[in-house]
């Protein structure tokens, strides 16, 4: 099972979106990482067959899938960043609807459904209507209904915004735990929600796909990039309009910062090790 996307280009007018997208994923988790507007969505939404390439292709297991759309889509499940939930129907209602729309027998979908929604946690409110979830909920029911079907190729799109940190956590651990012998690929721009669950990292910037590797791959690109030192409290406007800072804390009438420079910023600086947030900062430094 491999999922090739081949020298993708989009454009939206005179804008490129996307520009030469090219790589080969087989069974894991991705994290796709990428600032707001980076062009993940637009990507996803090409992988799924919602828009159309303006050239290159996309393949899986070997065939396009433009030229297998049916098989394709029995084999995908998706969630995208604003899913549309109907707030009347129940949890179980709309997981049965869901399966209705992806063509699964009748008689064997009440029995998955049940299962999912003990999967993620809502077995208990699988009778309470949609409307009545929380957030967490409502992303745990969109991660039920793209499990329909047992998926080889699993998308998720920014599906922990908006969630606590507990929610966070438990999403994580919920992908993690359905994720072998498929490929699942999480885009986000929270950078905790991929270092901890994805097997690769690729990094999206202004449509162009800049790097990928495993964390600690990536993080060599800032080795002795990153660096610590106490500033005056008059200082502080220079350091932050000249530097890209990634912490600061009060400590003994001091500022302790967190640089992330090329060259060291000051002469009582010292090199840290470097976070996968320190490598997004620098590499979406000149993102709003």
């Amino acid at each position: 099972m491999v999922l090739e996307v081949k020298n993708v280009t989009k454009k939206r007018g005179r804008i490129t979106v996307l520009k030469n997208i090219s790589f080969r994923l087989e069974p894991g988790i991705y994290g796709l990482l990428g600032a707001n507007g980076a062009g993940k969505t637009t990507l996803f939404n090409i992988i799924c067959g919602l828009l159309s390439e303006d050239c290159g292709s996309i393949m899986f297991d070997n065939k396009d899938i433009k030229d297998e759309k049916g098989l394709f889509l029995s084999r995908l499940g998706f969630l995208p960043q604003d899913f549309a939930y109907y707030s009347n129907f129940t949890g179980l209602k709309f997981m049965l609807y869901m399966s209705a729309l992806k063509g699964i027998e009748k008689r064997d979908a009440r029995e998955e459904c049940i299962r999912l929604l003990e999967m993620v946690g809502l077995s208990e409110k699988r009778n309470v209507r949609i409307g009545k979830y929380s957030g967490g909920m409502k992303q745990r029911l969109g991660i039920a209904q793209a499990m329909l079907g047992n998926p080889e190729l699993l998308i998720l799109d920014e599906p922990t915004v908006g969630l606590d940190p507990k929610e966070r956590v438990r999403f994580r651990n919920l992908i993690s735990s359905f994720s072998d012998n498929k490929i699942v690929i999480l885009s986000t721009h929270i950078v905790a929600d991929v270092e901890y669950i994805a097997d690769e990292i690729l990094v999206l910037k202004k449509g162009v796909l800049e790097n990928r590797g495993t964390s600690r791959e990536l993080i060599k690109v800032i080795d002795n990039y990153v660096w610590e030192c106490l500033v005056d409290p008059k200082d502080l406007d220079y350091y932050l309009s000249n530097f890209i800072i990634s912490n600061q804390k009060h400590q003994d009438g001091k500022i302790a910062l967190r640089i992330v420079a090329e060259k060291k910023p000051a002469s009582n600086c010292k090199n840290i090790l470097p976070t996968l947030e320190d490598l997004y900062l620098y590499y979406f430094r000149e993102e709003k």
